[in-house]
């Protein structure tokens, strides 16, 4: 069935889905902001100009440079017509979703971000896609080109959201703000952002923080500066011209940008910039100076084995047979891209009790080693560093997986998600039931900041709390388990 809902994009149109008994009504494809083409291009969105007219909202969309485009689930949009003159009671909180994919590619048509599901837990699920690779991150060093580009996008959708949320339904003041590695990082950032300040309530990052170090950023305003001239002469625009924007701009087909930030040399694009409008202060000096917003809740958490898959596409040495020679230059490389990494702390620490001659174990404890430094401890130190500042925080551990014993990055959004009850035949009874629990903390937070009665804030007089998210025992709480790992970084966090 066909329903309309008007907004300031213009009438969309959606359609009601039955979803687990329940009637959760899908709107896709809705424009939140002006193509970011052309002369827009690297540069901060515009709110529509003018309302669009009435299209259907029902179909996904190819890839396009004009992706600008938001997609809502919601059990209350039959409610809501009249809800500005009854007040907000009958409204939902809203979960707003920031997609994966280390700020280089992906989108909110994946399969797995779909939130009909998690809709049937009384909240409204919204989707935004964002610019991402130099497309979203290039920074040029005028108001233009600023940088965090694809930052900017979330912003302005977040600002969308909170002017049109309540015709679908939505309280867009009990907003929350989700996401996973690179929408991990994206939640951190909209955190330490003044311009995101009173946009969302409430914060959950899973598997990821911007805090990579406290004493510089992983990539430099200067530095990002001078990534983005090497790939406007790899493109054919003068670099020392002043126009070379102008000529980045003029290039017609936005894949040859897409094509660039695979290669390892363009890596610059998976980090925002700090020493901007966007993120004027590095977080280690936002945390200490209370320069970020406070007024949130927050929480976080992190799976077992991080960088069990991933370390397979970021470190070379990973697909061939690994010697403690090739270990060790591994980390140097590593402490070359996130600096000040103590090679022979690092080094010892996870070599200790492994066979060097080992091939196998010592992927294990390289893999381990990546996903404790990119994912894990920036994650657990930024929020440590939130809680120790009074914030309202919680962390969880996702240790045991359910059907295999890897726990790897991400495993928990087909869990949050609700797959499992999507596509029952592909999941196991446990997996099923854990996905129900897994929303249901989710959607708690997102209502009144109780995820689990058993979940303890992260800090309190008696130490540090961590909340196991275990299928099998929800009532585990693990007594800081990330501090000793995480201080072999203490030069860089």
């Amino acid at each position: 069935m066909a329903i309309d809902v008007n907004t300031s994009s213009g009438s969309v149109r959606g359609q009601t889905l039955h979803v687990l008994n329940r009637s959760i009504h899908q709107f896709l494809n809705i424009p939140y902001a002006e193509p970011p083409l052309g002369p827009l291009r690297f540069a901060p969105p515009l709110p529509l100009r003018a309302p669009k007219q009435l299209k259907d909202m029902s179909e996904n969309i190819p890839m396009s440079e004009d992706c600008l485009v938001l997609n809502i689930w919601t059990p209350n949009v039959g409610n809501s017509s009249d809800s500005k003159l009854k007040g907000k009671g009958s409204l939902k909180p809203v979960m707003f979703s920031i997609h994966i994919g280390g700020l280089k590619s992906g989108s909110i048509f994946r399969d797995f971000y779909n939130g009909s599901v998690l809709a049937t837990n009384h909240v409204v699920v919204v989707s935004a896609n964002y610019r991402v690779g130099p497309l979203g991150f290039l920074y040029g060093a005028d108001e233009t080109a600023p940088g965090n580009a694809g930052l900017y996008d979330q912003l302005l959708a977040l600002k969308w959201v909170r002017k049109n949320i309540h015709s679908f339904g939505g309280n867009g003041d009990q907003m929350t703000i989700f996401g996973n590695s690179a929408g991990s990082w994206s939640v951190s950032a909209h955190i330490l952002s003044p311009l995101s300040k009173g946009l969302f309530r409430r914060a959950i990052m899973q598997s990821g923080s911007v805090a990579f170090n406290r004493d510089r950023p992983v990539v430099s305003a200067a530095e990002a500066l001078q990534k983005a001239k090497q790939l406007a002469r790899r493109l054919n625009c003068a670099q020392n011209d002043d126009k070379w924007l102008d000529c980045l701009r003029a290039i017609e087909d936005p894949k040859l940008f897409v094509e660039r930030s695979v290669n390892k040399s363009a890596l610059v694009w998976q980090w925002p910039v700090f020493g901007t409008q966007f993120l004027p202060v590095l977080p280690n000096k936002a945390l200490k100076t209370q320069s970020f917003n406070s007024d949130i809740e927050v929480m976080a958490g992190a799976t077992k084995d991080e960088g069990k898959a991933l370390s397979y596409r970021r470190i070379p040495e990973m697909k061939s047979k690994l010697t403690a020679q090739l270990f060790r230059k591994a980390v140097r490389d590593l402490s070359g891209e996130y600096h000040n990494i103590d090679v022979d702390k690092v080094c010892a620490h996870y070599l200790n009790g492994v066979h060097t001659s080992n091939s196998s174990q010592l992927k294990s404890a390289l893999s381990a080693l990546y996903g404790d430094l990119e994912f894990t401890c920036p994650t657990y130190r930024f929020a440590k560093r939130l809680a120790t500042n009074g914030q309202r925080t919680k962390l969880s551990a996702l240790i045991k997986g359910c059907a295999n014993s890897d726990v790897c990055h991400a495993a928990e959004l087909d869990l949050t998600y609700g797959q499992p009850l999507r596509f029952p035949k592909l999941y196991t009874k446990t997996e099923y039931d854990f996905s129900i629990d897994v929303m249901k903390m989710w959607t708690n937070f997102a209502k009144n900041g109780k995820a689990h009665e058993l979940w303890p804030q992260l800090c309190d007089k008696s130490g540090i709390h961590v909340k196991d998210l275990n299928p099998n025992d929800m009532s585990l709480i693990l007594d800081n388990p990330y501090e000793s790992t995480c201080d072999v970084y203490s030069l860089i966090y």
